[in-house]
C-alpha cells in the first residue's frame, strides 16, 4: 500500500501537481500539514527531485518544528537538506551570509520588542518629539506598517507632504532607521525588508537562491503582507514551482500587516494557477463545523468553500448567559472540574477570549479551585530582565556595535558607572562620530570621567577577554563563565528569596537552552555559533512556549489560538462590544467586521469534541459596568445546534434572553421616569449621542447632583451615564 493511498482525492490532486503555481484552500483540520509533507515525499521519491532544491515557509517555530519532523519521518535520508523554515529565519539566514552587500556587519544583533522601545525613547529625545502627542508605541506601529509596505523613510517623507504629525514621525522613523545601522542592528520586519532588497539589487544572489529553491511552498498564505509576497514572487521568480496554502477564512492578522488581497487575488497575480479545495475536516465534530460554517458564510470578501467531516454530529453547543463575569468564570472552572473528575485531562481544555484583560478573573478562579493552568502571551521567558542582561553580554561580545547591549550592562552588576558618566561616553562617542563601545576602549579620551575612567578600562578588557574565550570555548562554557565572573547570580537582590531563586533558575534554563542549541546543530552538522544562537532566541514567540504534555487548562486570546487544536474549547465574552469589539461596531467598516468575524470562525474550529459559548449580561471594563447584548455572532449560529440549558445559568434562546432583559430594565424605569426633572427626553424615547450613536432611553435615575441615565445604543449596547456629560439629544 502506498502512502498516498491514505490521502482523500483532493489532497491526492494537491499532492500529484507539482509544476507551475498552485493555490490550495486548506479550510480548518482540513489536514493542510499531511498534504505539505506527502508533497515533499512526492517530489524527492516520484519526482527525482533533489532535497537541496525544496523549501517549506511557515510563520511559527511550532509549526515548523512540526512540518520538520513529519518531513524527516516521511523523507527519511537527505531530508535534512530540505529547507523547513519560518519566513523570518529563513531571512535571518539569507542575511547572515549576504547582508555585507548592503552595508552591514553580518554579525548583526536582532533586537526584539523590548530593544526597540529602548531604542526609540532615544530616537524621540534626539529628535525632540514630544512623547505625549507622539508614544513610542504608536511611532514604531506606523514605522512597521510602513516597512510591511516597502515604503523607506525618504518615501514616508515625501507623502508626509505638508502634514506635521506625519512629518514628524518621517523624522522619527528616520532617526530610527540611523540608529539601528549604526548598531548594527535590524528589527523583525528589517529581516524581511533587507532580504527582499538584497535579492532586488544583487542579481547573482537572487538567482542563486531561485536555482537552490526550484519548488517552494509556503503555509499559511493568508497571513502574509506585502514584504512577504513580494519575498515569495522574488524567489520563485524563475521556476514558478510555487505552492501557497491558506484559508482566507482564517485570516486574522490585519493589525499586523497581513493582506488578505495575497490569496483572494493569487489567480490574478498567477493566472495560469491551480485551484484545489480541502473542505473535508478531520478535527471536529458535524455541529461544531456547521456552527462555524453558519458564522462565517455571512462574510462577503471569501472564496466559498464549506466544512464537513466524517466525524458524526456530535453533542451540540452549549451556550450560557449569566448575570456577571464573575458568574461565567465560575460555571467554566466548575465545568473543567467536573469534566476531569469524569476522567478528562485538563489540558484538554482551553480557554479562548478577545482580549487579554479577561484572564483575570478565570485566574482567580483557577487559583482558588486550585486548577492548574497556563497564560499564553504573558510574560515571554527571553523578555526577563536577568535572561535580557545575560544576553545582552552575550551581544555586546558578538557585536559591539549594538549600543543598547554595552549600556544595559556597564553598571550590571554594579561597577559605580553612574548615568553621568554613561552620557559622557554617549556625548563623546557622538562628537567623534564612534560607537559607544568603541569610545569605551580609550577611556583617556573621554572627557569628564575622571576617576571612572579606570572603571571604564576594567569592564572594557572584561568584554575584550570575553570575546577571545568565545573565540575558543563552546556556548555553555562562554556563559557559565559570564555569569561567575561578573558575579551576576551574587548581585541578585530581589524583594524576597524566592524571587532570586526563581532568577536564578531562569539562568539555568538559558544555559539549558544553549546546550540544546549546540547539540541541534551538532545533530545537523553545522556549527554552533554565538550569532546563530542569538538569532535563534530572537525569533522566539509566545506560542512557542505551549508544552502541550504538562497538565493545565490552556487561556490565551483567540489571535494566539490558532494553528492549535483542543478537545474542549471555551469561548468567553460572546458580547457585542466585546467580540465583536465596540469600535468595530460603531466603525462602520465592514472589512473591520468581517476579520472579527473570522476570528470567531478561528475560536470555533479550535474544538474537536465540545464547545462551549458564554456571555455575561454585565462586565467592568476600565472601572464601569457595561451592559452588553449577545454577540451577533452568536445569532449567526442555527439554533438548533445550541444548546441552551436551563435555569439561572441557561438562557431558553437568543431572543428571548435579550427580551428578557431589556423588558425588566424598562419595568424597572417607569417609577424612576416621572421624577425626570427638566430632561428633554425621558423612559422610552430614541435619543442620540455624539460617540455611540442613536439609541433607546431605559431608564432615568436621580444621582445625588446629576441624574443617571440608562441608554440601549442600537450599535454600543447598554451604558449608564450622567445627563449633565453625556449631553443626549432627543432623535427627531
Amino acid at each position: 500500500m502506498s502512502i498516498y493511498d491514505t490521502l482523500n482525492e483532493p489532497q491526492k490532486e494537491a499532492v500529484f501537481h507539482t509544476e507551475g503555481p498552485l493555490l490550495l484552500l486548506a479550510g480548518a483540520g482540513s489536514g493542510k500539514t499531511r498534504v505539505l509533507t506527502h508533497r515533499i515525499a512526492y517530489l524527492i521519491e516520484e519526482m527525482g527531485v533533489n532535497p537541496w532544491n525544496i523549501l517549506a515557509i511557515t510563520f511559527t517555530n511550532k509549526a515548523a518544528g512540526e512540518m520538520r519532523q513529519r518531513v524527516d519521518d516521511l523523507v527519511g535520508f537527505g531530508s535534512e537538506s530540505i529547507w523547513v523554515s519560518t519566513f523570518h529565519s529563513a531571512c535571518a539566514r539569507i542575511l547572515r551570509r549576504y547582508i555585507d552587500r548592503l552595508g552591514y556587519d553580518n554579525r548583526f544583533t536582532i533586537y526584539d520588542t523590548d530593544d526597540q522601545k529602548t531604542l526609540m525613547k532615544e530616537v524621540c529625545r534626539k529628535a525632540d518629539l514630544d512623547t505625549k502627542r507622539f508614544k513610542e508605541r504608536m511611532l514604531l506601529s506606523v514605522i512597521s506598517s510602513a516597512k510591511n509596505e516597502m515604503i523607506i523613510p525618504e518615501e514616508f517623507e515625501l507623502n508626509a507632504g505638508g502634514d506635521f504629525a506625519q512629518q514628524q514621525i518621517a523624522k522619527a522613523y528616520r532617526e530610527y532607521e540611523a540608529q539601528l545601522r549604526a548598531n548594527n542592528a535590524l528589527d523583525f520586519d528589517d529581516l524581511l525588508v533587507k532580504t527582499v532588497q538584497l535579492l532586488d539589487t544583487q542579481p547573482d544572489v537572487r538567482e542563486s537562491y531561485q536555482e537552490r529553491f526550484r519548488y517552494i511552498m509556503v503555509d499559511e498564505y493568508q497571513d502574509t503582507n506585502t514584504v512577504q509576497f513580494k519575498l515569495v514572487s522574488l524567489l520563485a521568480g524563475k521556476y514558478r514551482n510555487l505552492c501557497v496554502v491558506g484559508d482566507d477564512d482564517q485570516s486574522i492578522y490585519k493589525f499586523r500587516g497581513a493582506n488578505i488581497r495575497n490569496i483572494l487575488d493569487f489567480e490574478k497575480e498567477f493566472p495560469d494557477a491551480r485551484v484545489i479545495k480541502l473542505e473535508q475536516n478531520y478535527r471536529s465534530t458535524g455541529n461544531i463545523l456547521n456552527a462555524a460554517n453558519g458564522v462565517i458564510r455571512n462574510n462577503k470578501g471569501r472564496k466559498d468553500k464549506t466544512l464537513w467531516t466524517d466525524n458524526g454530529e456530535g453533542e451540540k453547543i452549549t451556550l450560557r448567559q449569566f448575570d456577571t463575569a464573575y458568574d461565567e468564570a465560575e460555571f467554566i472552572a466548575e465545568d473543567i472540574r467536573e469534566s476531569v473528575s469524569e476522567g478528562a485531562s485538563y489540558n484538554d481544555s482551553a480557554i479562548l477570549y478577545r482580549t487579554n484583560a479577561q484572564s483575570r478573573m478565570f485566574e482567580e478562579k483557577f487559583v482558588a479551585m486550585n486548577i492548574p493552568y497556563k497564560i499564553v502571551g504573558g510574560i515571554n521567558f527571553y523578555a526577563r530582565k536577568e535572561i535580557k542582561d545575560i544576553l545582552a553580554y552575550l551581544k555586546t561580545i558578538d557585536n559591539g556595535k549594538d549600543d543598547l547591549a554595552v549600556r544595559r550592562i556597564i553598571n550590571v552588576p554594579k561597577r559605580g558607572i553612574g548615568l553621568t558618566t554613561i552620557n559622557r561616553i554617549q556625548e563623546s562617542a557622538a562628537e567623534r562620530d564612534i560607537g559607544f563601545y568603541e569610545a569605551l576602549l580609550a577611556p583617556e579620551l573621554i572627557a569628564g570621567v575622571g576617576r571612572s575612567a579606570s572603571k571604564l578600562d576594567s569592564f572594557a578588557a572584561l568584554i575584550e577577554y570575553f570575546k577571545g574565550q568565545a573565540e575558543r570555548e563552546s556556548l555553555t562554557d562562554l556563559l557559565n563563565e559570564i555569569i561567575e565572573k561578573t558575579g551576576y547570580i551574587e548581585s541578585l537582590d530581589g524583594d524576597t528569596p524566592e524571587e532570586d531563586e526563581a532568577r536564578i533558575q531562569n539562568i539555568d534554563e538559558l544555559v539549558s537552552k544553549a546546550a540544546a542549541y549546540e547539540e541541534d546543530c551538532a545533530d545537523r552538522d553545522e556549527a554552533a555559533t554565538l550569532s546563530g544562537f542569538l538569532e535563534e532566541v530572537a525569533l522566539v514567540a509566545d506560542i512557542d512556549s505551549l508544552d502541550e504534555d504538562q497538565d493545565y487548562v490552556v487561556l490565551m486570546t483567540l489571535h494566539s489560538a490558532k494553528g492549535l487544536e483542543f478537545p474542549r474549547v471555551y469561548l468567553a465574552g460572546m458580547e457585542d462590544g466585546l467580540f465583536p469589539s465596540y469600535m468595530t461596531i460603531i466603525g462602520d467598516d465592514p472589512e473591520e467586521l468581517e476579520e472579527e468575524r473570522r476570528l470567531c470562525y478561528v475560536g470555533i474550529t479550535r474544538a474537536e469534541q465540545k464547545l462551549t459559548l458564554t456571555c455575561a449580561r454585565k462586565r467592568m471594563v476600565r472601572g464601569d459596568v457595561q451592559y452588553n447584548r449577545m454577540s451577533r455572532f452568536i445569532r449567526e449560529i442555527p439554533m438548533e445546534l445550541l444548546d441552551t440549558g436551563s435555569g439561572r445559568a441557561g438562557v431558553s434562546n437568543t431572543g428571548t434572553a435579550e427580551k428578557t432583559s431589556f423588558s425588566s430594565l424598562q419595568k424597572g424605569s417607569q417609577l424612576t421616569a416621572q421624577k425626570g426633572g427638566a430632561l428633554t427626553y425621558g423612559v422610552g424615547d430614541r435619543v442620540r449621542h455624539v460617540k455611540f450613536g442613536e439609541g433607546t432611553v431605559l431608564d432615568i435615575k436621580e444621582g445625588g447632583r446629576d441624574k443617571e441615565v440608562t441608554v440601549e445604543f442600537d450599535a454600543a449596547g447598554v451604558r449608564k451615564m450622567f445627563a449633565m456629560f453625556a449631553k443626549l439629544v432627543k432623535a427627531e
